[in-house]
């Protein structure tokens, strides 16, 4: 059989259907920039209307697993089989030497199985055949119950540096899907994996038009330059890089020379490290109080998070910093918290989080501190990033004001906003929308 050719013309008017799964934030938070740029609802492949209760039972299931073992396998000693079974599960093998790594695994099995047999993806597939829509998949099972539909114009956005096997069909070689990815080391892995060259097209993750700003970046420019009098008390990098910086950024903002920097602490979609502020709240409490330092505690949608962050503070006696350079973020809703999430992130200084799908973020000028990965394919995103010089790695938690400050005084975290910004792909869903929409929307 012949490789597909190029997909078929999109009808005229037809817009894209943007599809994501709730299975932690990430595949949804790729989702939203896209659909916001072309005006479209995001479509949850695991939730009403396009599944019926089997299909919903089925993902259930698999959700309670992944977010179960995700916070069990944070726990001391305890924790152990449930991190060698995440990470049994998240799997991937050396790419280099440079190998077929093509044939089927188990997940690939199972995939195709749930796919064929079980009806996966039934519902959206006949929309697409009622709509002729096209489709934006940030999930590999939506992609791959369309290709197996048989289905043209069918885009998927990776969401790691770099991925497992499920993410390719089985017969990678002669899938339809275009494959939409954020590193050029999730290319080479496809391409190990069987996926012609021509499917691949490396954009770089889509980060939020808000917090870009456009193609020409100017509202990242201006998060950045502020970012960077905040994170260099001492002009420490300032001084070094005095002549990129005012060619890139023009003149830095005076107003913000004194301003305390502030930390935003985001524990994931599965609250799997939200424990952590035990650790690190006491030795906070002084420079907080002191209005040397400002902290975001991020709990997402999930009200046990806030419960375990407001208990925590109040066994550091905190309660009267709440609000005062001490800020808990949740929402009751998932749109409600992006937004909000984005807003904090504009005037964040440094996001300490897992790597996540958020390790995408140090491209925004935005410096990283990695807690532990869970699951492989985090401790490759937190390579990418470190190799890149945009992300520090965290030290003890209970002395983190302590290295934090570290950090501030040397100039390390100015310098992994600056590299970030200069070395990583900023232009992620500019470019997805050249290629799923070409000259059809401007992006910002």
């Amino acid at each position: 059989m012949d490789r597909p050719s190029a997909p078929k013309p999109v009808l005229p008017g037809v817009k894209p259907l943007v599809v994501a799964v709730d299975m932690g934030y990430g595949h949804l938070r790729a989702a939203r920039p896209i659909a916001r740029a072309l005006g479209v609802e995001i479509t949850q492949v695991d939730r009403p209307p396009l599944v019926g209760p089997d299909e919903i039972k089925v993902w259930n299931r698999v959700r309670t697993a992944y977010e179960w073992t995700s916070r069990a396998s944070q726990l001391p000693y305890l924790g152990r089989p449930f991190r060698w079974a995440l990470e049994s599960a998240t799997d991937i093998p050396h790419l280099h030497p440079y190998r077929d790594l093509s044939a089927p695994t188990r997940g690939v099995a199972t995939v195709e199985r749930l796919v064929r047999t079980r009806g996966l993806g039934r519902g959206m597939v006949a929309r697409m055949k009622e709509t002729g829509e096209p489709l934006i998949a940030t999930f590999y099972s939506p992609a791959i119950a369309a290709d197996a539909a048989g289905l043209d114009n069918v885009w998927c956005v990776v969401t790691d540096s770099d991925i497992n096997r499920v993410w390719a069909p089985r017969d990678a070689a002669r899938s339809r899907i275009r494959f939409l990815v954020p590193s050029p080391r999730a290319g080479r892995r496809l391409r190990s994996y069987g996926v012609p060259e021509n499917h691949i097209h490396f954009t770089g993750f889509p980060l939020p038009n808000e917090l870009v700003g456009g193609r020409e970046l100017p509202t990242l420019q201006r998060n950045l330059a502020s970012r960077l009098v905040r994170l260099d008390p001492g002009m420490t990098f300032r001084r070094d890089y005095r002549e990129e910086l005012a060619h890139f950024l023009g003149p830095l903002p005076e107003q913000e020379e004194g301003r305390p920097p502030t930390l935003t602490f985001a524990v994931g979609g599965a609250g799997a490290q939200a424990g952590m502020a035990h650790q690190f709240l006491p030795g906070m409490r002084g420079p907080i109080e002191e209005g040397r330092l400002r902290l975001v505690l991020v709990a997402g949608v999930r009200g046990a998070v806030e419960a375990r962050f407001r208990e925590e503070i109040q066994l550091a006696g905190m309660e009267g910093a709440l609000g005062k350079g001490l800020d808990i973020l949740r929402a009751d809703s998932l749109d409600e918290y992006f937004d909000r999430f984005d807003a904090v992130l504009a005037h964040t200084d440094a996001l300490w989080t897992k790597p996540s799908e958020l390790s995408f973020y140090a491209a925004l000028g935005l410096p990283l501190v990695f807690a532990p990965p869970v699951g492989v394919h985090e401790r490759y995103n937190r390579r990418w990033v470190r190799e890149s010089g945009a992300g520090l790695v965290q030290r003890d938690p209970a002395a983190a004001w302590q290295w934090f400050s570290d950090w501030l005084e040397d100039g390390s975290l100015a310098g992994a906003a600056w590299s970030g910004f200069t070395r990583l792909p900023k232009h992620g869903l500019y470019r997805i929308l050249d290629e799923v929409t070409p000259g059809a929307v401007e992006g910002g």
